[in-house]
């Protein structure tokens, strides 16, 4: 099993409303005392939420189904069900969620504490006091709670680091971190060794920043060769880029010019990534050739406007001017940062002369109706109970659903859906609903309740 994971796939399932109560309440000399039945509880949501102790998904990777609690059924004598509990899952600073099925960005978790509901539990359903009215003195129905929504996300990390370094593997990027800061990465004379983003914190002077150690590049890496895809994964959100290169390696065709290349094609491939600065360090100075190949190279270096160190991460030379220039950059990036605005609720009201729904004709005397109000009112109603129907069919009216059915040239024995085509509530449409004229389920199917 490992021990760092930074892309899951989580199965997620908010808790369903709890159902009504049809209760009459009932005492000694009073048998009809009125309808006293509590509404249901609302479902749990399932939230993410950053949290600065969490620094990888391998919880999830374990665990990748999450459900929160339903809501609990309303009882008689007034009294309603329990909310369900909400499902808090802590992810690390940087974690984007996307939709699995579509692959659309969902949000892009950034800065401690910042939360988003993933999915909403659904709304408890009334009980029948709650349904009472001049009209229906003594509702001998009651809604049924709503189901949560349920999807499937993508998690993935991406580091939030101001520096990342960036270079082939065993360039000594691990060294270099820790080196500068308090990780303590794995580090190893092969290949490879990092498998995993190092975060480290440097000060220079004032100015505290973050260092990621990425794992090594090598060419293909844009095309997800060695793990590309998931090692690049990690410098998009850095501010700036340091090449570290190895100038002590004995490797036929590698010299740091080739190395720094390479690497920039790998990272203009990949994309999102040419406006963040660029610095170079020559790492191994503490062997005499190194040292010799890096004086050669570094006007070359300087002549493509780069700013170059030579540095030795085993002794520490030259470590000092190193971090005190990445410090620097850092704070004046950091004073040019635009001042981020709060962000504001803004609703959007509904425009004037919208119903609320859609009325649309599909087939020969078949029609849809779609709509977010028709819909939740479709899954509250219990068809098994001819009040609950014509309840249902007294708000459809109101909505002006029969209205708009007529106008579209709906006839009396229509086919109408409520919902999706595939799985919506089918009716065999007359001007009165029943509980007989209900199909569930897909059209071509005849499961009538009653």
């Amino acid at each position: 099993m490992p021990d760092f994971v930074d892309q899951v796939v989580l199965h997620i399932t908010a808790g369903d409303g709890g159902n009504g109560c049809a209760s009459v309440h009932r005492e000694k000399f009073k048998p009809l005392g009125g309808p006293d039945g509590g509404n249901g509880g609302r479902g749990g949501d399932v939230i993410l939420e950053v949290d600065p102790s969490t620094a990888t998904l391998l919880d999830y990777h374990r665990r990748p189904h999450r459900k929160a609690e339903n809501g609990k059924q309303g009882q008689g004598g007034h009294r309603d069900g329990a909310n369900g509990a909400d499902v808090v899952l802590p992810v690390p600073n940087g974690t984007v969620v996307k939709d699995a099925r579509t692959g659309e960005v969902l949000v892009d978790l950034v800065g401690v504490g910042t939360r988003y509901v993933i999915a909403k539990g659904g709304q408890g359903g009334l009980g029948n006091a709650a349904l009472a009215s001049p009209r229906r003195k003594a509702p001998g129905f009651a809604l049924l709670g709503e189901p949560g929504e349920s999807l499937d996300v993508i998690l993935e990390l991406k580091s939030v680091a101001d520096v990342a370094l960036v270079g082939f593997p065993s360039a000594g990027k691990s060294s270099l971190i820790a080196a500068i800061s308090a990780a303590r990465p794995k580090i190893a004379d092969y290949p490879f060794t990092t498998l995993v983003p190092n975060l480290g914190v440097v000060t220079a002077g004032d100015t505290v920043f973050t260092v990621a150690d990425v794992p090594g590049l090598i060419p293909g890496a844009s095309q997800g060769k060695g793990l590309g895809h998931e090692f690049l994964r990690h410098v998009e959100r850095c501010d700036m880029l340091v090449h570290v290169i190895d100038c002590a390696t004995m490797e036929p065709g590698r010299d740091p010019i080739t190395d720094y290349e390479v690497i920039e094609a790998e990272l203009h491939a990949y994309g999102k990534l040419e406006d963040r600065p660029r610095m170079v360090v020559l790492n191994k100075a503490d062997v005499p050739d190194a040292r010799e190949l890096a004086e050669i190279v570094t006007p070359d270096f300087e002549a493509r406007g780069l700013r170059v160190f030579t540095i030795s991460a085993a002794s520490h030379e030259g470590l000092r001017e190193f971090v005190y220039a990445m410090g620097e950059w850092v704070a004046a990036a950091r004073a040019a940062r635009p001042v981020e605005e709060p962000t504001r609720l803004v609703i959007r009201p509904r425009q004037l002369g919208d119903a609320g729904f859609t009325v649309r004709q599909v087939g020969e005397n078949t029609f849809q109706v779609t709509g977010e109000k028709p819909e939740r009112w479709i899954r509250q109603t219990d068809f098994a109970n001819d009040e609950a129907v014509g309840y249902l069919a007294d708000r459809l009216e109101r909505l002006g659903v029969e209205e708009e059915l007529v106008k579209a040239g709906a006839t009396a024995g229509a086919e109408v859906i409520i919902g999706s085509l595939e799985d919506g509530y089918v009716f065999d449409w007359q001007p009165t609903l029943s509980a007989e004229s209900v199909r569930l389920g897909p059209r071509g199917t005849d499961s009538r309740l009653g």
